[in-house]
């Protein structure tokens, strides 16, 4: 007689099996600076939080945005306008350029929210190039120069950003904050009916649940925690260019989340510092790294289609 697993038993195998796995994230990321550079360290975190935030879109929802490069990108601008012209502190900063993300990712919601499929995913796209072409000609963006030399400033009046210690700091602590509000929100009542709505919307429609609201906050929230990756990229390079709202930038986010593992916890983190490390490792081979990119996506497809962390779940049979 098969025996059937008691739920109750599985839900906290997978949970701890997310703790021990965020235990040794928070600890290989504290020990990290003393083995790789710390600017690399920081963009890899930068990435994996805005892969984090496509994931909550993608992985729990089932939208595929073509355009996430918008909130990005823009929240980048933004941050580095804010704290070089208007002189705002890094912490207003930030918050400047996850507003802006918030804002955009409300207006592009409301006009995109209502379609499904490939319809949602190609109006995202083409409002992504809209505001790329409108960066372009901004006079506050300086076009193909972008905005250099944005000041890290002190964070909370005390904290020197300029050290590049500090700044680590600062980029692991906004990173793990957003990803334990991401893993809050996954998490949630909200988040069970985002799941529902991502397995069958028709269903969820049937039991009462306004979906395109819902659909549209998680939406909003995806776009903030961009913004808020954006915004920290801005300063952790003290500069902000058209390259960050580019529709390649959309397209190494899906690349990163695919290869993590689609719907997973750690899998955008761990797919994004495989990319960030392998176009770091690449970079004498020029504009071939997009083959290999393209080679590793077609492999990942083929081979593994829950990514890394989803077949490497599947093996341990527990939740990452």
């Amino acid at each position: 007689m098969e025996r059937v697993a008691d739920p109750k038993m599985t839900e906290a195998t997978g949970s701890r099996g997310e703790v021990i796995a965020f235990a040794i994230m928070v600890v290989a990321l504290i020990i990290a600076p003393m083995f790789f550079y710390p600017v690399f360290l920081m963009k890899a975190l930068c990435f994996a939080l805005f892969a984090c935030a496509f994931n909550l879109l993608i992985g729990y929802v089932g939208l595929l945005s073509f355009g996430h490069a918008l909130f990005f990108g823009w929240a980048s601008y933004v941050s580095a306008h804010a704290a070089q012209v208007w002189g705002f502190p890094p912490e207003l900063a930030i918050l400047s350029g996850a507003a802006a993300g918030a804002g955009l990712g409300a207006i592009v919601g409301v006009l995109a929210i209502r379609r499904q499929g490939i319809y949602f995913a190609m109006i995202t796209l083409a409002l992504a190039q809209m505001m790329y072409f409108f960066a372009v000609q901004a006079p506050f963006t300086r076009g193909e120069d972008g905005i250099q030399a944005v000041p890290r400033g002190m964070l909370f009046g005390f904290i020197d950003l300029a050290n590049q210690t500090n700044m680590y700091v600062t980029v692991l602590v906004i990173f793990l904050g957003c990803f334990l509000l991401i893993y809050r929100i996954i998490n949630s009542p909200f988040g069970e009916v985002l799941k529902a709505i991502r397995e069958n919307e028709t269903r969820a429609i049937s039991l009462g649940y306004k979906t395109e609201r819902y659909k549209l906050v998680a939406f909003v929230l995806s776009a903030t925690f961009a913004g808020v990756a954006g915004a920290t990229k801005a300063l952790v390079f003290q500069l902000a260019s058209l390259t960050d709202v580019d529709w390649t930038m959309s397209g190494e986010v899906i690349l990163m989340t695919l290869v993590g593992g689609l719907g997973t916890l750690f899998g955008p983190v761990a797919g994004a510092f495989f990319m960030v490390t392998l176009e770091n490792y690449l970079t004498m081979i020029g504009s071939w790294v997009f083959v290999v990119q393209g080679a590793i996506f077609v492999i990942c497809v083929l081979l593994f289609r829950r990514g890394f962390i989803g077949e490497l779940a599947k093996l341990l049979r527990i939740r990452l």
